[in-house]
């Protein structure tokens, strides 16, 4: 059994860390608004395995500016990548 999800999430949070997860409970933009956090990376496999996880997470880490996604709300799957940034005032 794994650390409750608020003890995770106030962690990352508290040392500004891109929240990575395959959790559906922070998949909601309606709660995790981009900008109210450090940003969140949800990935979300068709078939689900811990070897899948790996390889998309380093592929992601290889080929993409994720310094740019701090406060954002990211989605990835097996084909693409999809950023929501916070709005601009």
């Amino acid at each position: 059994m794994g650390a409750k999800d608020s003890r995770i999430w106030n962690a990352a949070q508290d040392e500004s860390r891109l929240f990575v997860t395959e959790d559906m409970d922070f998949s909601d933009l309606r709660e995790f608004i981009p900008g109210t956090h450090s940003g969140i990376l949800f990935i979300r496999l068709h078939t689900p395995s811990w070897r899948r996880l790996v390889k998309r997470m380093t592929e992601i880490f290889r080929t993409e500016d994720v310094s740019g996604w701090t406060g954002c709300f990211v989605v990835a799957t097996e084909a693409k990548i999809r950023v929501v940034r916070p709005r601009k005032n």
